[in-house]
């Protein structure tokens, strides 16, 4: 079990490292564009990484290379909403591809997802942080070696319990 707290700390294991949490805090009723990050339990559901950047990660779960023209359909009012679209896509999403690193490696946490329901939040993602921690816009995010040793640990059937 992976967990998170409100104050910022994920742990799993004999593990607790530092992490980010969404700019609108932490929310059992989540929203799109509320930059909340969700509170339940959710599947850890498969890993992208950059291929130019990284190796693949050590882990058991499903893996996938990122590609240039990948992104995350976060546009409610269209039927890929909260699912890997490739650009260009007609409807607002979020670029996988980034400069920045926070998705050189990126999990994907089964949120809003079986089934998906249009406005309640998309590309809800465990991923790098940014090095001064600053809030994500609704994802979790914590170092990238951290991330790499958490993804040796994880495993099909591995959720984060997010409170």
């Amino acid at each position: 079990m992976i967990s998170v707290d409100r104050d910022g700390l994920l742990s799993w294991s004999d593990r607790q490292v530092r992490c980010a949490l969404g700019r609108g805090g932490v929310r059992h009723a989540k929203q799109e564009g509320d930059g909340a990050t969700p509170a339940g339990r959710f599947p850890l559901r498969r890993v992208f990484y950059r291929p130019d950047r990284l190796e693949a990660p050590r882990t058991r779960l499903p893996v996938l290379p990122l590609f240039p023209d990948d992104a995350w359909c976060d546009d409610p009012d269209y039927p890929l909403y909260n699912t890997k679209v490739v650009l260009p896509y007609p409807a607002r999403s979020e670029r996988m591809w980034r400069e920045d690193g926070l998705y050189d490696l990126v999990v994907v946490l089964g949120y809003n997802d079986a089934p998906v329901v249009p406005g309640a939040g998309s590309a809800i993602f465990l991923h790098v942080a940014a090095p001064d921690y600053a809030p994500t816009e609704g994802c979790v995010a914590v170092a990238l070696e951290d991330l790499r040793d958490l993804l040796r640990d994880a495993r099909a059937g591995s959720v984060i319990e997010i409170d």
